[in-house]
């Protein structure tokens, strides 16, 4: 974490974002002796410990950011026993890489599960007393089938929020058996690692991709470009944070977003599997969003309900809801 000092504000169940932690290791600067936030429930060092997750700090997070940027991801171990260095630069070495590995089988939902649609927690921040122009829930709803490859709870509640009854599926489910549950339409998660070692979701994902709309975040994203039969690559360091301009090449408008991943479509890959690139990051041009051309598909590789404005992103939620309505009214 490059913010310099981190645990402030402790930890409390409403703002979880996933049922459990998923990282193996945390690096801060400086842990805050002190959680003071009136929300706050349990400090940040007793929830890892409660994970069973180590963490480390006084390490100099933004000299090692600033590497980082330099000469890109490497591999590291953080450990908590007594090992000699030569010993923790050989298991750091040993580690198995990033690219190649299947990370969505550690983190997917165990078994199938509803969203609860009426649950508080997916109503819309706002200030007390204004509205900021948000339009009102769609009174008619629709069933999504979501796939978990490591989703945040932040996007079942945007889906929720906007219309749709939220039924989740671990990301080894068969195409077969998310047809039984007979959605509306389909949703592809977020999630971690290598988009190309998951041949299993890309053979659902192309299953299901000409009878259902469909929309992508982040590895979803990256699911759909794979199930169109394009391709994907590393990048060197990847997108982290939430500074990333986004432009949508379709209304020229440009867009602060959050990002966290490090893979990214091949345009050209895309462009010759019936799809159009719609958005692109504006440091280095890579893919942001793409587009089908006759199907009602569509996808994202930024984070959308990260929130940074904080409902900026609720146009994306409202244009799969009108998608799928298109779709059921026989439209498209």
């Amino acid at each position: 974490m490059t913010a310099v000092q981190i645990g402030n504000y402790g930890i409390n169940d409403e703002d979880n974002e996933a049922a459990a932690p998923r990282c193996t290791g945390f690096v801060v600067r400086d842990l805050s002796p002190v959680v003071s936030n009136w929300r706050s429930r349990l400090s940040l060092s007793d929830y890892l410990a409660r994970h069973g997750i180590p963490g480390i700090s006084d390490v100099d997070t933004r000299a090692l950011t600033k590497k980082l940027r330099v000469d890109g991801a490497m591999k590291c171990c953080l450990s908590t026993r007594p090992i000699a260095d030569a010993e923790a630069i050989a298991l750091a070495r040993g580690w198995r890489d990033m690219a190649g590995t299947d990370y969505v089988r550690e983190v997917t939902c165990a078994a199938p599960y509803a969203w609860p649609s009426a649950d508080r927690g997916n109503l819309p921040y706002l200030p007390v007393g204004t509205t900021m122009n948000l339009p009102a829930a769609p009174a008619r709803r629709f069933r999504v089938a979501a796939f978990d490859y490591g989703a945040k709870f932040s996007i079942f509640r945007k889906l929720a929020h906007h219309g749709f009854d939220v039924q989740v599926f671990p990301a080894t489910t068969p195409p077969e058996a998310v047809r039984e549950h007979r959605p509306d339409a389909i949703f592809l998660s977020n999630g971690p690692g290598d988009p190309a070692a998951l041949p299993y979701i890309h053979h659902t994902v192309t299953n299901l991709l000409p009878d259902f709309p469909m929309f992508g975040i982040c590895l979803g994203h990256q699911m759909l470009t794979h199930a169109l039969g394009g391709t994907t690559f590393k990048l060197k360091f990847g997108h982290r944070g939430g500074n990333q301009p986004v432009q949508n090449l379709e209304t020229g408008r440009v867009s602060i977003t959050a990002q966290n991943h490090g893979f990214a479509t091949d345009p050209k890959s895309i462009e010759q599997r019936g799809a159009r690139i719609t958005e692109i990051n504006l440091n280095d041009r890579t893919v942001e969003g793409l587009r089908h051309n006759t199907l009602p598909v569509f996808s994202v590789q930024y984070h959308p309900e990260a929130a940074p404005g904080p409902n900026d992103a609720d146009p994306l939620f409202v244009d799969f809801y009108r998608m799928v309505e298109a779709r059921q009214a026989g439209k498209i």
